[in-house]
């Protein structure tokens, strides 16, 4: 009996070991969907970000064109 048990200690140590790797790599593969998810979530943010950073400078512009015709029609 004293022969098996280390024996099986050993195997129940391993096989703990093994599960706790498995989790590992399913935690990062987890991890690597969420960074691409996130990454692929960034760029569409930025895209956005870029195009009403555009909209505002041409609704910018179209004010300040208003405002020098109003400030041009008061001086007539």
């Amino acid at each position: 009996m004293s022969e098996h048990s280390p024996k099986s200690a050993v195997e129940l140590e391993l096989k703990r070991l093994e599960k706790r790797v498995e989790d590992l790599i399913a935690t990062i593969q987890q991890i690597k969907e969420e960074n691409r998810a996130l990454r692929q979530r960034q760029e569409v943010l930025t895209a956005e970000r870029a195009n009403l950073l555009q909209k505002n400078e041409q609704v910018r512009a179209r004010v300040e064109a208003m405002i020098g015709r109003l400030k041009s029609m008061e001086q007539a």
